[in-house]
């Protein structure tokens, strides 16, 4: 009983950690969005994302929160049904923002004679109408979660598997049948489209490595653009995804195929909800170490406000 506490609060201090990240990032973003002279759409998806990481763990950590502590639970039916499929949509959500993330930075640092440049976006706002459809798309997708959550303490037989106060009951093979392949389908056309735009950019990454070496043995001094540094990060933000996703599916896989291993493994369990959410936890931390701490570019971008606003008094 113990040894089951202290799993569910270091799991909350995770899930704690990841929420403060993601705010970090957000705000930087939002500064550096609102502040700059230029709104650049990386800055606008990198929000979106982390707005969407901050949901899927709110909604987890949550009932969390209530377990771990021993509170009174006050999540209804109707609270449990909200919980589970914002949490859902919220992941689907990710996973769509990770991949329009990946193909809108291979397009930025595409050549000029390239027929990709065409598609860069002209303006921030232009990628609004993709958030959109990306909410509307997974909302769709996961709508059968509305009927199959509940709080309610069933006969066990009606009941598939829980997470503490909100389970989910069996559901109809029919109503499988119909939400699995999309679920798949969606998976596989924005994995796709990110593992295209990834190697793309590593194609170009390697071609700009080979120029500095080159420029390195002239002895010219070159600076990396601010476009291929910010390459470099997304394809590493894009490496934690697919090294947690994977990993996840991996063991899922080996899970069902072992009957030796309950599912109710407390063990086990711990090990996947760590990769089902490793990737909204750890994402902002990588974002973090790459663009530098928060408070140094919160600090850059308050000078920036104070010297606008001087200027405007003077």
């Amino acid at each position: 009983m113990v040894l089951k506490i202290i799993k569910e609060i270091v799991f909350f201090f995770m899930t704690v950690l990841g929420t403060l990240g993601n705010i970090s990032v957000s705000v930087n973003y939002m500064f550096s969005w609102w502040g700059g002279p230029e709104k650049k759409p990386i800055h606008l998806i990198l929000i979106h994302l982390a707005f969407a990481n901050i949901i899927i763990l709110f909604a987890k950590g949550l009932p969390k929160t209530i377990a771990a502590f021993g509170l009174r639970n006050f999540l209804d039916d109707i609270g449990c049904k909200i919980i589970v499929y914002l949490e859902r949509v919220a992941r689907g959500v990710s996973i769509c923002t990770s991949s329009l993330l990946t193909v809108v930075q291979a397009i930025i640092i595409s050549p000029r004679a390239s027929g990709w440049r065409r598609l860069r976006p002209k303006s921030s706002w232009h990628i609004l109408p993709f958030f959109s459809f990306f909410w509307m798309l997974n909302a769709l997708i996961s709508v059968n979660l509305i009927y199959s959550i509940t709080s309610k303490n069933l006969n066990m037989s009606q009941l598939e598997n829980g997470d503490n106060h909100c389970y989910f009951m069996l559901e109809s093979q029919k109503t499988k049948w119909i939400v699995l392949p999309l679920m798949v389908l969606r998976d596989a056309v924005f994995q796709g489209a990110m593992g295209g735009a990834s190697g793309y950019m590593v194609s170009l990454l390697h071609k700009h490595h080979q120029h500095v070496l080159y420029l390195q043995k002239a002895k010219l001094l070159y600076r990396t653009p601010p476009e291929l540094r910010a390459a470099q990060s997304v394809l590493l933000l894009m490496l934690c995804f697919l090294f947690f996703y994977w990993t996840d599916c991996a063991f899922s896989l080996f899970l069902s195929l072992s009957s030796d291993l309950s599912q109710n493994n407390s063990e086990i369990m711990i090990i996947r909800k760590f990769l089902v959410y490793g990737y909204a936890i750890f994402s902002p931390l990588v974002l973090i170490h790459r663009d530098g701490l928060p408070a140094e570019c919160w600090h850059a971008q308050w000078k920036k406000l104070k010297n606008c606003s001087s200027c405007l008094s003077v």
